[in-house]
């Protein structure tokens, strides 16, 4: 290579940019940029006669002619060119900001900049006093920014957020005063078809009070809410709805905040977060309903997303239950990342269907391979490892109806236990990097089949990573992630509750003191890749169990109640809450951990870790083969008392078929780290 090639390129860089920018201003459809260029070039060229008048007048001009056409031409030929290359036509002149004047500033700097040489090398242009250069910047940049700004002022004062429009029907009190506010009411003046008119703002503290943001005055805090809607309706402009700007309102305040907002006859609403704009920011200004996420989330957690993509990166991923709420989420983010390809297994043919399409309308160049499988099929499993040599296992597969896995515990048993060991087999046998299990706090003292099969193959993953571990032989890592309820996944109290308002109610609850811990399934499956990037790692710790953080538990009950709230009813008028008695195996609270469960933190906030509590794993085998043996034959009895036996916490009391009466659990529980027992190749040749 040359050493003058870096200077040939980077020549040819500029030219290629200076004159790419003329051609796409000469194409037909760029008649705005072709206006705002033309008239940047000749205020440019104005800027530069102002400039020498102002510095020797018109004698001046008359008396060196040539010099002046000359030095005006060269002035022009060098904006033009410094116009184009700097793209400053491309900047929409009705969203003109500080910005905008930055990059004329520059533009503008960059031309004085490369007409001194031409001053100094021509003899005619050297007759120029030398101090207009300086001053037709200042005039350039004046005559450039000027009309960019009074066009960005006719616009929003003509959509002001708070002007009498008529198209402006429904009047808004906007609860915060912070970035959210300002940039909520700069969207609403761009916006000329908006149906909205802002009609003051009350904030967190009410230290802003009679302030204003962009004309809308700041009336008080929002525990004076009362006192302003009386003020606002002695002028007549009485709210409709109270929006919410800001996302630091803690979800106790929203509740409140919604409680006394349906007490004054007002909507609450709020704005859409950037989170949610997965489409594209739209130029319409919308406002969203309260959900009840808002009202039970917590603050969002600060991930490392950096350590997440890492570990997914040029990876390949297969999901198991990728059709499901937590398997099509799991698909969406890690998707996000990058893999080198994603498998999507599941064993519903709609579920698996809706989630290739909508991987495909977002990744359409990422391989993916969409596969149709049952967990419960050792064979059918083996083959899909086989042909896809993943390098991460995401296992969402899972049978998670507490009432249904009660009616058919051998089915639970054999999707929740069978399925789960056949994938971590799988893993083994053909060297995934690590495999993460997506369980549940239903495996802590489970009283249910659903808990009690979850808590056994928790087990048989800590047991393999432990030996993964202590014999340094590089197998696969397997990640355990605990977490509860999921807000809006199938089959869950919030859809259950939702199809209850629309058919006029009652709401049924199964009891008034049942409480139960709620994640969205978003933040549910981020914690779960954060939990994941944070196992893979750490070195110098093995089969422990990721418990995420869920706050504090809620109230079925009053979740019913917020949720009457929400729809514009009254509890107790409108809807009813109709008590219906606990389910087979229904507890009234879950716990996250396990008596025996240390929980210690890790680095991330909203992971907590749980100390190992596992059996010795060649006992484990025998146990889970002779249990699966039991559920394919469909003996529930015998079924049963072998989960009894692997988990002596959970207690059988009743079937459907009148119950199996007391049985007393065998003692199983021992620590292999101390248990001397020989390691077993995988797989195994019997089981599943």
């Amino acid at each position: 290579m040359s050493s003058l090639e870096p200077y040939e390129n980077s020549n040819s860089q500029v030219i290629k940019a200076y004159f790419g920018g003329l051609a796409a201003l000469l194409r037909p459809r760029n008649i705005r940029a072709s206006a705002a260029y033309t008239h940047d070039v000749l205020m440019a060229g104005f800027a530069f006669v102002a400039a020498l008048y102002l510095q020797a007048g018109w004698q001046f001009l008359v008396a060196f002619e040539a010099p002046v056409w000359k030095g005006i031409l060269c002035y022009l030929l060098v904006s033009a060119g410094t116009f184009s290359f700097t793209r400053l036509y491309r900047s929409l002149w009705r969203y003109a900001s500080l910005p905008d004047m930055v990059s004329i500033a520059k533009s503008m700097t960059i031309a004085t900049a490369l007409f001194v040489p031409l001053y100094f090398l021509s003899a005619d242009l050297s007759k120029l006093p030398i101090e207009a250069l300086a001053i037709s910047w200042f005039i350039s940049v004046s005559l450039l920014g000027a009309p960019r700004m009074m066009a960005r002022m006719t616009i929003d004062n003509r959509n002001a957020p708070g002007a009498p429009n008529g198209k402006n029907t429904v009047p808004l009190l906007l609860a915060g005063s912070g970035d959210g506010t300002e940039l909520f009411l700069r969207a609403l003046a761009r916006d000329s078809h908006s149906s909205f008119r802002v009609v003051g703002i009350v904030d967190e503290m009410g230290t802003n009070l009679r302030s204003s943001i962009h004309g809308v005055e700041i009336l008080g805090s929002i525990d004076d809410l009362s006192p302003v809607i009386e003020e606002l309706e002695r002028r007549g402009d009485r709210p409709e709805r109270l929006v919410l700007t800001e996302d630091s309102l803690s979800p106790v305040a929203v509740r409140s905040l919604l409680e006394e907002a349906i007490g004054l006859g007002l909507t609450l609403s709020r704005i859409p977060r950037l989170t949610e704009l997965r489409s594209g920011i739209s130029d319409r200004v919308e406002v969203k309903p309260v959900a009840i996420e808002d009202l039970l989330g917590r603050p969002q957690t600060i991930l490392d997303r950096e350590s997440m993509a890492a570990m997914v990166h040029d990876t390949r991923v297969i999901v198991t239950g990728a059709g499901g709420s937590i398997g099509s989420e799991l698909v969406r983010q890690i998707s996000d990342f990058g893999p080198s390809e994603i498998t999507l297994m599941d064993n519903s043919e709609l579920h698996l269907y809706d989630i290739d399409m909508e991987l495909g309308a977002r990744h359409p160049s990422m391989i993916r391979h969409t596969i149709m499988a049952d967990v419960r099929d050792q064979v059918r499993v083996r083959e899909v490892f086989s042909e896809r040599k993943p390098d991460l296992v995401f296992h969402a597969a899972a049978m998670k109806h507490v009432p249904l896995v009660e009616l058919n515990p051998c089915e639970g048993i054999l999707t929740n236990v069978v399925g789960t060991r056949n994938i971590a087999d799988a893993c083994v046998e053909f060297s995934a990097k690590a495999m993460v299990l997506i369980s549940t706090d239903k495996a802590v003292n489970p009283t249910n089949v659903m808990g009690a099969a979850k808590r056994i193959a928790e087990s048989y993953c800590q047991a393999l990573d432990i030996q993964s571990v202590e014999r340094h032989d590089g197998r696969t890592r397997f990640f355990t992630v605990r977490f509860g309820n999921v807000l809006g996944s199938t089959g869950s109290v919030v859809p259950l509750f939702q199809r209850q308002l629309a058919a006029g109610g009652p709401i049924t609850v199964t009891h008034p003191h049942v409480t139960r811990y709620f994640m969205t399934i978003a933040e549910a499956v981020e914690l779960v890749l954060q939990a994941s990037a944070l196992g893979s790692s750490t070195t110098d710790t093995s089969g422990t169990i990721y418990v995420l953080e869920m706050g504090e538990p809620v109230r079925i009950q009053d979740l019913a109640r917020q949720m009457i709230r929400l729809a514009g009813l009254r509890y107790g008028r409108d809807v009813d809450i109709v008590y219906t008695g606990l389910r087979p195996g229904e507890k009234l609270y879950e716990e996250p951990l396990h008596a025996n469960e240390e929980l210690q933190p890790t680095k991330v906030k909203g992971i907590l870790l749980a100390a190992p509590r596992t059996a010795d794993y060649a006992m484990l085998c025998r146990l889970i083969d002779e249990l699966s043996k039991a559920a394919r034959a469909s003996t529930p009895e015998k079924t049963l008392s072998l989960v009894q036996r692997l988990v002596p916490e959970y207690v059988y009391t009743e079937n459907a078929d009148g119950g199996l009466g007391d049985i007393i659990p065998e003692a199983f529980e021992i620590d292999v780290r101390t248990a001397a027992v020989p390691y077993v190749d995988m797989p195994r040749a019997s089981g599943g």
